[in-house]
């Protein structure tokens, strides 16, 4: 039996144990995380900013080096993650939402995430309904969405290759990466734990004010009350990195900005309100009622106030607390015998739930004519400011110096 050169075998244990790069413990450490970085920005920005919202263009150079990221260091294929993304939106808590913790159980998307965009994948009628717009040139054709799982192979061998033994723990720390927290995180916690700045009509959380880890995708309550906007910051506590990159590349010419949250400007207060001021509330709905729900809290904490300085029991009020600025329906069974009883026991309170919901009914109310709605805010206000309650008379005289 011929035994290999001794040279030979030299070189290639030195290669297995050090790679072609040879380089310290950290500095691999460092390249993972640079490269699963890399990774997440492809898919906040290209992928579910620019081509699922449309709410930006990137120019031909960011987008082909995204696409061919994304199949190295993913193998995702982008009209899949589109469609998939897309009916999430359109069916988000329903059966049909693809991955809906709220449905399919925290532990099924966070930890089988990366299966649920699987199979969904395969539903011939999403990708038909959803998937439209997306690449469709011949790279993305004859090797993209063809070889998809020969682009993940190629950085496993890269990795190999500078790393040696080594790179295949950074290769599976690579592959781990979106199926963990973009599949799992984002699509689990962002839908079961976290701080709301909206009222949105599902159950999105946003999971940290400072979105770094997940490229911004941190702030999902936001991402999912305006869905077109191509920043998800909205707060200035907020930060998310992913608009940072998207300034950067702006300045230079490689990306455009389509749509960003819509913001209420103030200006003189009005005598009445009047149709310019119903058009700014109503374009402004969800920073309108984040404003109420401040309100709502600070009387709430008033009230409180009132029942220690009296030596009275909190624990009612206190467990209706959380509840009386949110929508009837985002309510739990078990929170609504409070609520029922702090209204009964404090008028105040109850004037300003019941005022909440003649507020959304505005937007809500799809008979009424635009000079009917503009009467309606109008009575509103008046109604309000002649409440005797604080909270109240002080919105309202806000809200008169709306502006759109």
């Amino acid at each position: 039996m011929l035994l290999p050169d001794s040279a030979v075998l030299s070189a290639a244990i030195d290669w297995l144990g050090h790679g072609l790069w040879d380089i310290a413990w950290w500095e691999i450490v460092l390249y993972t995380l640079v490269t699963t970085h890399i990774t997440i920005v492809g898919v906040t920005v290209f992928l579910h900013r620019t081509q699922t919202h449309r709410a930006m263009d990137l120019g031909p150079i960011p987008s082909h080096f995204f696409r061919f990221w994304l199949w190295l260091g993913t193998g995702m294929v982008t009209k899949e993650w589109v469609a998939i993304h897309r009916k999430h939106h359109a069916k988000c808590e329903t059966e049909e939402d693809p991955h809906s913790p709220q449905v399919k159980g925290i532990d099924e998307v966070m930890w089988r995430g990366a299966e649920l965009y699987r199979k969904e994948s395969k539903n011939k009628e999403t990708m038909a309904r959803y998937g439209h717009g997306t690449p469709d040139d011949w790279i993305e054709r004859n090797l993209y969405s063809r070889f998809s799982w020969q682009g993940v192979g190629l950085m496993l061998v890269i990795n190999l290759g500078l790393f040696g033994a080594a790179g295949a723990a950074v290769w599976a720390v690579q592959m781990l990466w979106i199926p963990f927290w973009a599949a799992g995180v984002v699509n689990g916690i962002g839908h079961f734990w976290g701080y709301r700045n909206f009222e949105a009509v599902d159950a999105s959380r946003n999971i940290s004010p400072i979105g770094i880890i997940i490229g911004g995708e941190e702030l999902h309550n936001n991402h999912h009350t305006y869905p077109t906007s191509a920043k998800f910051s909205v707060k200035k506590y907020e930060f998310d990195i992913g608009w940072a990159y998207i300034i950067l590349m702006q300045k230079i010419g490689w990306a455009k900005v389509k749509k960003l949250p819509p913001k209420m400007l103030m200006g003189d207060v009005r005598p009445v309100a009047d149709e310019k001021t119903l058009e700014a509330v109503i374009a402004n709905r969800y920073e309108v009622m984040a404003g109420y729900a401040r309100e709502v809290r600070r009387t709430t904490r008033q009230e409180l106030d009132l029942l220690k300085a009296k030596g009275a029991d909190l624990s009612g009020l206190k467990a209706a607390k959380r509840w009386l600025h949110r929508d009837d329906d985002k309510v739990p069974a078990a929170a609504r015998t409070h609520i029922v009883q702090a209204r009964a026991e404090h008028p105040v309170l109850d004037k300003m739930v019941t005022m909440r919901e003649e507020l959304r009914q505005l937007w809500l109310n799809t008979s009424h004519s635009r000079e009917q709605l503009a009467s309606d805010l109008a009575a509103w206000c008046r109604r309000a400011e002649e409440s005797g309650i604080a909270g109240l008379r002080e919105f309202s005289t806000r809200l008169r110096a709306a502006r759109t």
